[in-house]
């Protein structure tokens, strides 16, 4: 027996081990705000299944993926609170998100919240006293921070932001680790007090597919009815959520009138789920008689059409950008940004991994240049190399069962405030 099933058997084993099951639990808890946390916690679950019967993890331990917003006191829905700030409140969430008590008066941890708001949460944490709890949201963070000093039950709390920045109400002192996409992202960190040991690079986790040794560029192609003498643009304009996509529908649309002049490209248009924009879509190049443009609905296999493309068209989402790094497919980022996506335009931009344009004008003019000097794709892949990390979710399950049974000394308190530097990246 290796030195790491020991340690879980022991765990197991102990007084301390669950009453109602024997397995040791590692609990990865995200919040259904859009679609991304979720994919990111599915992505880290997935990956402590393929490295089970290693010395990685122990076969024994049981994986639980979890949703913060349904532990809550107040039930509400996470995908219209997001929405709120997609339209003329957006200026407000960027300040809400990049600046305040980011770097100065940060949020340590405290318990008032999850006492009073999530007291289910604490209950589970009792009754499962997971080996180590992984967090992909700041509100399961946060919660998790409160669970612990509640219940006085240790684990080693691990962050992974699934964007390419640092929201400032993550628990910075109260996190074991933060498991980020990259040295920007690091850089950020570091001036709110976050030790290098608790920094890790690991890149942001994804879904798998994108390493498959057997794809066929050619079968793909034919698998979803695309020509193989065109380059493949896809534009992914479909989601969840449909709301933060308005701006972005509305830019795409406005270049639909210029897609025939793209002879040597073909364009096809995701629309996810939602039904009407997919019918929309469809009635407007038959009316057009278009015959570079094809319309897709929910696709499962996302990761061999990504392969299979030479440049996609979206906006600036965290996972979906982190996908497009995978699939080795070149961006060109559409719209204005804020928050989050305002952090992931710039990195990617700064590190010339993406084009990005705001209006359609420029979009078109984009296009205009990868159409006639498609070698701009293959400088944007180069230069993506330098952040691409396929291997993400493999990397944090295995920094995070590095942690489990490590003690730690650790502080109680209601709320900490502290006084942090300024912030690397200002916008």
């Amino acid at each position: 027996m290796n030195e790491s099933d020991r340690m879980v058997t022991e765990l197991a084993n102990s007084s301390s081990a669950p009453e109602v099951s024997k397995r040791p639990v590692v609990t990865i808890v995200h919040a259904s705000v859009g679609s991304g946390h979720r994919a990111a916690a599915n992505a880290i679950a997935d990956a402590f299944e393929r490295l089970r019967d290693t010395n990685k993890v122990p076969n024994d331990v049981e994986v639980e993926v979890l949703d913060i917003l349904d532990f809550g006191r107040i039930k509400f829905d996470g995908n219209k609170t997001a929405a709120a700030f997609t339209g003329a409140s957006r200026p407000i969430y960027d300040i809400t998100w990049r600046y305040t008590l980011t770097g100065r008066l940060l949020w340590g941890g405290g318990s008032i919240w999850s006492r009073v708001m999530f007291p289910r949460f604490n209950d589970y944490i009792r009754e499962k006293k997971p080996l180590a709890v992984i967090c992909t949201h700041i509100t399961a963070a946060n919660v998790a921070v409160g669970a612990r000093m509640i219940t006085g039950i240790d684990f080693p709390l691990v962050c992974v932001p699934t964007d390419y920045e640092i929201e400032g109400l993550w628990p910075h002192k109260e996190t074991d680790l933060f498991c980020v996409a990259s040295e920007f992202m690091a850089e950020t960190l570091r001036p709110r007090k976050v030790d290098e040991s608790r920094i890790l690079i690991t890149g942001i986790p994804v879904r798998g597919g994108f390493d498959d040794p057997d794809f066929n560029t050619s079968d793909v192609l034919r698998r979803f009815n695309l020509p193989e003498d065109k380059s493949i643009a896809l534009v992914l304009a479909g989601a969840s959520l449909p709301q933060p996509y308005v701006r972005f529908r509305a830019a795409i649309e406005q270049t639909l009138p210029y897609l025939r002049r793209f002879h040597h490209m073909h364009f096809v248009f995701l629309t996810g789920k939602d039904e009407e924009y997919s019918r929309n879509l469809k009635a407007i190049f038959n009316g057009m008689k278009l015959d570079n443009a094809t319309v897709l609905d929910y696709v499962d296999d996302m990761a061999a059409l990504m392969r299979a493309s030479n440049v996609a068209i979206l906006k600036s989402g965290g996972l979906t950008v982190t996908e497009c790094l995978c699939a080795e497919l070149p961006m060109i980022l559409v719209g204005k940004s804020y928050g989050q996506e305002k952090a992931n335009t710039t990195m990617l931009s700064s590190y010339g991994a993406s084009l990005h344009v705001t209006t359609a004008r420029e979009l078109v003019d984009a296009l205009d240049r990868v159409h006639d000097h498609p070698e701009i794709l293959d400088a944007l892949l180069v230069n993506a190399r330098s952040i691409r990390r396929p291997n993400a979710a493999d990397d944090i399950v295995t920094a995070s069962m590095e942690l489990v049974g490590v003690p730690r000394e650790r502080d109680r308190y209601l709320f900490a405030f502290y006084v942090g530097h300024k912030p690397a990246h200002v916008r």
